[in-house]
């Protein structure tokens, strides 16, 4: 756009200044035109493909059969070994029939309590175990004591020793000496024990006892 000659420097500046800028605003217009229109395109081209898919929807493909797979074969079995054999225990022997006699009376309780650890899975619990050594109360003293135990529990209705250490707590009270220490203690130190006419191996196996019954032996 050309100027009259006589136009003022000012004026002329700023219209070429905003001739420029009409220019550039111009040029942008056209970039995004274009934009547009490729963007307009596209979107199109997109909608025709979809609507072709809508009214021509893709053919399904056939079912693939579901083949298992083919079997592996199974690796060879390598024999377990044999399991050792249990060894059996061997035969124990009950305790003797206790007749409640004080003397024998440590024997007996030992031999039950021995029985008990090496046979342990004969037993249920501990009132079996009770009643298991009862069954050997066959005379005597022990008799009328085992008699008076069941006669207990058939006038309360509980059996009156629940466990295997009360057991031996009462066994203890009334069928062990009262005084074996001091009774040991008599023997060793009176005139009257002497070996006579005991064997060897008798007289020191009672004089083993009598020293154990003092604790002569113990550290």
């Amino acid at each position: 756009m050309l100027l009259p000659p006589d136009t003022p420097q000012g004026m002329a500046d700023t219209l070429g200044y905003l001739q420029h800028h009409l220019q550039e605003l111009m040029e942008r217009q056209y970039v995004s035109e274009n934009n547009i229109n490729s963007t307009l395109a596209a979107l199109t081209a997109q909608l025709q493909q979809l609507t072709q898919l809508v009214a021509n929807p893709p053919l399904p493909l056939p079912a693939v059969p579901n083949t298992p797979p083919p079997s592996m074969p199974s690796p060879p079995v390598s024999p377990s070994p044999t399991p050792p054999t249990r060894q059996t225990c061997p035969k124990l022997s009950c305790p003797p029939d206790f007749n409640g006699e004080h003397h024998n009376g440590c024997a007996f309780l030992n031999s039950c309590t021995l029985y008990i650890c090496l046979a342990p899975e004969q037993f249920y619990d501990e009132q079996e175990r009770i009643l298991w050594a009862l069954t050997f109360f066959k005379g005597g003293r022990a008799a009328k004591w085992s008699k008076n135990v069941f006669h207990q529990e058939a006038d309360t209705g509980v059996f009156p020793i629940q466990t295997w250490g009360e057991f031996e707590q009462q066994f203890r009270l009334h069928f062990f000496p009262a005084n074996v220490e001091v009774d040991a203690i008599n023997a060793l130190e009176g005139t009257s024990y002497h070996q006579g006419n005991w064997m060897v191996n008798d007289y020191l196996d009672s004089f083993q006892a009598l020293v154990s019954d003092v604790g002569y032996m113990d550290p």
